[in-house]
């Protein structure tokens, strides 16, 4: 078995043996898990540069990863289902996502755990760290791996400051980057341009300079909301498809290890599951697209595949001078194919599609698809479900469902929201999104669960179509918003396009950089009503029973530059007026609260009935109902303050 062993560092019991429900106490184990892959097996023929590294004397690479994992004491209790959480950047997110609890890297306390959903359903928890690139900093999760000496590429780079300074990281946030081969390179360049879209200018040479081999700084300084690009050579590059590979092992190692191969869970695990979030999701696209759900003893290792908020794309998860934490438009992680069954670009002649490797083989495991509005907004979301000349729709083939939260923004919203992205420290113009999906999101995994151990069909399909009219270009709804006071609707959208990363770019090499771009892609967003709220999807009971608008899209803050672009992942809550007289002294189109409800007590009551809907069609569970009303009267509060 390619997991050749888990050192265990701590093992303890978690809330000091407090029960979660059924499923009783719970326990937690940390350490690291070590992996030999075999370098010559058929299905890892396209993890690059494995052929090339050092191999033990048994012919494997090694490599290693930081393990934890939460699952119940007495196991009988438990549900026997496996949700592998793939670390995004490193950090949990699971519980954050299904226990609406803040994210921690180690979590302790009774709030780490939430409300408990996952315990209380009786889910063992995995992670593994799977990138090269992470700091062991902060709780954060890491992969060792060997690196292929002797071998030179180029290295890109995107920064957008929201405050002027004058060195950037060569790398995401706080990753560790590919540090350039020669700190006098004279052929690095630098290039910025003033807002999305926009040419590119080149700086010159002499205007900056690597501070040292992972830092650049330039003479005047970088500009909050322009967007600089860095190309520069580096050396003996990490082999980063490995974290592919430990993904999927640690769940084949969970699921069918032996006690005696030091398995804690050995003989309590029936169905297993892969589920991540943005960054991890694109990189469980990229799992799929390589066929690696099917192991070296070409076992299925994954039931079901959950990639959430990844949109259409994938990443550089498998590739030489890979960057597995890059978010830019113009990367590998936005090359064709985007639908899950084949399709044939016109323009270039490709035929490919998402799951073209295991559908060949008859292996693909059920997926379930989410995106919120952000996605859409983005420029990219749509691609999943329409073909590239955007002329028609194409249908999700049966073993996978597609869904959009209508009216969400990438994060589950809170009430009150943050002055900023918790993430970058972005502001937008309008107040943040505070649209909560965590129970669509909670009944969603119930359903894929009882999918695969059950064989109950989840609900349909729900995704913005061009058949009915309700996927339309995001331009196509700039009137609707523009009446909205305080609104200001982006001043350009940008959409993902034919990319050139040189003829290796398919193998994982990269020789073109920047890419040349070709056409874009024609993408859509979903139709909005009269108030601005999307139509398509599955609408969250904040959309069904609004008392604002609520949009996956947020435009940068004037104080961070570039004020007519999107922000990133955030959206906005645009409250409508309290009472008549409030809407027509504003100019405000939308009926006011008082108009369509009359008392808070009438708006709750349709915020339950919206509930119930919701449980009926199987996209709520009724443990959420009486918890979303609680939540409401929160929102009416927020709203009454915030106009």
């Amino acid at each position: 078995m390619p997991a050749t062993t888990l050192e265990i560092h701590h093992r303890s019991p978690i809330l000091d043996g407090r029960p979660f429900g059924a499923a009783g106490a719970y326990e937690k184990i940390t350490g690291v898990l070590r992996f030999a892959a075999d370098p010559d097996h058929p299905s890892h023929a396209t993890i690059r540069d494995l052929a090339i590294v050092p191999r033990n004397a048994a012919g494997r690479v090694e490599f290693a990863g930081d393990f934890y994992l939460l699952r119940p004491v007495d196991p009988a209790r438990g549900n026997r289902g496996l949700l592998l959480d793939v670390p995004n950047r490193g950090r949990k997110v699971a519980l954050g996502m299904f226990n609406s609890t803040p994210r921690v890297p180690d979590p302790t306390t009774a709030e780490d755990f939430g409300n408990g959903f996952l315990m209380r359903h009786g889910w063992t928890v995995a992670w593994i760290g799977w990138q090269h690139d992470v700091p062991r900093q902060d709780g954060l999760m890491a992969l060792d791996v060997p690196v292929a000496r002797g071998i030179t590429g180029l290295v890109r780079c995107e920064f957008r400051p929201n405050a002027s300074v004058e060195t950037l990281p060569m790398a995401d946030r706080y990753h560790i980057p590919h540090p350039t081969a020669d700190v006098n390179d004279p052929e690095a360049r630098l290039t910025v341009r003033d807002h999305a879209g926009a040419p590119e200018t080149a700086l010159p040479r002499s205007a900056w300079r690597f501070i040292d081999a992972g830092h650049i700084g330039l003479a005047r300084g970088f500009e909050p909301g322009k967007v600089y690009d860095l190309v520069y050579r580096s050396a003996d590059p990490p082999l980063v498809g490995l974290g592919l590979l430990a993904v999927r092992d640690t769940a084949a190692f969970l699921r069918w290890g032996t006690a005696a191969d030091g398995n804690p869970c050995a003989g309590a695990i029936e169905r297993a599951y892969a589920f991540g979030v943005s960054q991890s999701g694109r990189f469980l696209r990229h799992l799929l697209c390589l066929g690696l759900t099917v192991d070296e003893e070409d076992r299925d290792v994954f039931d079901g595949v959950f990639p959430h908020v990844a949109g259409a794309r994938r990443g550089e998860f498998n590739m030489r001078f890979g960057q597995p934490s890059l978010n830019a438009l113009h990367a590998v992680g936005s090359l064709f194919p985007f639908t899950d069954n084949d399709q044939t670009d016109s323009l270039t002649g490709e035929r490919d599609a998402l799951l073209g490797s295991l559908r060949r083989r008859g292996r693909v495991p059920k997926i379930f698809t989410v995106n919120t509005s952000a996605e859409y907004w983005r420029g990219d979301g749509s691609l999943v479900h329409t073909d590239v000349e955007g002329t028609a729709d194409v249908e999700p083939p049966p073993d996978v469902r597609v869904y959009l939260f209508a009216g969400t923004q990438h994060t589950p919203g809170s009430v009150p929201p943050p002055d900023a992205d918790p993430n970058t420290g972005g502001r937008g113009l309008q107040i943040f999104n505070t649209v909560d999906y965590a129970p669509l999101l909670r009944a969603a995994l119930v359903n894929l669960d009882r999918w695969v151990s059950e064989a109950v069909a989840p609900p349909s399909s729900r995704f913005p179509r061009l058949g009915d009219g309700t996927a339309v270009t995001a331009e196509s709804t700039s009137a609707v918003f523009g009446a909205i006071p305080g609104a200001r609707f982006p001043d350009r959208i940008t959409r993902p396009c034919r990319l050139d990363f040189g003829p290796d770019a398919t193998r994982g090499i990269v020789t073109e950089l920047p890419p040349k771009a070709g056409a874009p892609y024609p993408t859509f967003v979903s139709a909005v009503d009269a108030d601005g709220n999307e139509v398509a999807g599955v609408r969250p009971v904040e959309v069904q029973v609004p008392i604002a608008t609520f949009t996956g899209w947020n435009t940068r803050h004037p104080t961070q530059g570039a004020p007519g672009d999107l922000m990133s992942m955030m959206g906005s809550t645009l409250p409508f007026a309290r009472s008549e007289a409030e809407r027509a002294r504003n100019g405000d189109p939308r009926a006011s609260v008082a108009e369509r409800y009359g008392s808070r007590e009438a708006y709750l009551d349709a915020v339950r009935a919206a509930a119930r809907r919701l449980v009926g069609e199987r996209f709520m569970l009724e443990e959420d109902v009486e918890a979303s009303v609680a939540r409401a009267t929160r929102l009416w509060a927020f709203c009454e303050s915030a106009r």
